[in-house]
């Protein structure tokens, strides 16, 4: 698997994905265009190279802004679920937005999105808030997850983390 930054060629693609995801947020075509060519964008997918051709099997969509970052949308192909696709994208996109002086990471689950939320708690994520009501089709509360994205701190809140459970 290779994790890389998404191209213009590649957006239907990810449009393909989070369809065929119920939990991922269904953006369009020109959301992902608009944000990819965004500068403080940063869209990126896994691709399984071992297939010929490659095939994309799962997209990240961050965003930040001076060293705060949020991960906008998120979506692992069915077909590659529980293969650490999911895993692999979160932590490059860490990497990547840790050389760009990123130091906090934001994202909004679905509070029924179990899988998902035991994918972020691994990787260091904790509960920051919950916001009543913010999802609609159907009407869900939101879980405000964060990490701090420092190599220090970033152990010292996963330890916070594993006590909270």
């Amino acid at each position: 698997m290779r994790i890389r930054k998404a191209c213009d060629d590649d957006l239907a693609a990810i449009v393909s994905i989070q369809s065929r995801t119920p939990q991922a947020a269904q953006w369009t075509l020109a959301d992902y265009a608009q944000l990819s060519g965004d500068p403080l964008g940063l869209i990126l997918i896994a691709e399984l190279d071992s297939m010929s051709p490659p095939t994309l099997a799962g997209f990240a969509a961050f965003h930040h802004v001076v060293d705060e970052a949020e991960l906008r949308n998120m979506a692992v192909d069915p077909a590659h679920q529980q293969q650490g696709v999911g895993r692999e994208l979160l932590a490059e996109g860490r990497r990547r937005l840790l050389e760009q002086g990123v130091r906090q990471i934001y994202l909004e689950v679905r509070a029924s999105n179990v899988p998902a939320q035991r994918l972020y708690y691994s990787a260091g994520f904790c509960l920051h808030s919950r916001r009543r009501d913010y999802y609609s089709d159907p009407p869900e509360d939101g879980l405000v997850l964060s990490l701090v994205n420092t190599e220090e701190q970033g152990k010292r809140q996963i330890a916070k983390c594993k006590s909270q459970k």
